[in-house]
């Protein structure tokens, strides 16, 4: 359903026009989440990928990065200006549950062209969902889990129960969902809904959600729709592990995605 939309580059095609995938990073002991995105993004396709980073954070973004770059922000006014520079920026991973993190969310949302919030990017506003609700679009997606989900939609899953849940709350939001799980349930604003159940029980480690936020948000830096974006990013993270198996850590998702391109490419030609 989502693989004729997938962003081929062609012959004539460049690294701007694969698209700019930003990450943004947290503090200098909580870096490794948004470079997990970074990766991920890169291996999916976008042409250039830079992570976005407070000035502490710098240097050891720098130290473990080659072909991401590495940009830094000082505040949310210039973080503003970095997200206007990007198709698609990914914030949460890691990025802290401050006023500092509520104030970057906005700054996002109201300059990237499209958006994937993740984690802290969620769980800041749980006393204020509204206040993250009315900057919501279309070309936005969140990717909770259950707790996170909890916390912006309180009570919605144990009414509703999961898919009428996601559902709902794509539509008061009014952006795409992604609720994780082992059956992950991707719903649109319009109503639109797919349930997920091509994955491994392995992707229950630390930093395997940043992966997905971060292939989610490569596709969507490329031009792909958000909703078909993040239907094509869960199936292709669930393979990612079910192509790796046991004693699967979040840093082999990245590098099982050549493959997993590979065979897509085969059955294009």
């Amino acid at each position: 359903m989502w693989l004729e939309h997938w962003p081929w580059p062609d012959a004539e095609g460049h690294k701007y026009r694969r698209g700019h995938l930003g990450c943004v990073t947290g503090p200098p002991s909580a870096t490794g989440a948004a470079r997990l995105a970074a990766r991920a993004g890169l291996r999916i396709g976008a042409g250039l990928v830079s992570l976005l980073s407070p000035p502490a954070s710098v240097l050891v973004n720098a130290v473990h990065s080659t072909a991401v770059m590495v940009k830094a922000f000082h505040d949310s006014d210039s973080l503003s200006s970095l997200a206007s520079e990007t198709n698609c920026t990914v914030i949460g991973p890691a990025a802290g549950v401050t006023e500092a993190t509520a104030r970057n969310v906005i700054s996002v949302l109201a300059t990237a062209e499209s958006a994937v919030l993740d984690a802290d990017a969620l769980t800041v506003f749980k006393d204020a969902p509204k206040d993250l609700f009315k900057h919501l679009r279309p070309t936005t997606v969140l990717t909770p889990h259950e707790g996170e989900f909890e916390r912006v939609f309180p009570g919605l899953l144990d009414q509703l129960g999961r898919i009428e849940a996601a559902k709902s709350a794509s539509s008061v939001s009014g952006a795409v969902m992604i609720l994780k799980g082992a059956e992950t349930v991707i719903a649109n604003p319009d109503g639109r809904v797919v349930i997920n159940r091509h994955a491994s029980p392995f992707l229950a480690t630390a930093g395997s959600g940043d992966v997905l936020a971060g292939i989610t948000g490569g596709l969507m830096a490329q031009g792909m729709s958000a909703y078909h974006a993040a239907c094509a990013a869960v199936w292709v993270h669930g393979d990612a592990s079910l192509r790796f198996g046991p004693g699967m850590i979040a840093e082999d998702l990245p590098e099982m995605l050549p493959g997993i391109l590979a065979s897509f490419y085969a059955s294009r030609s």
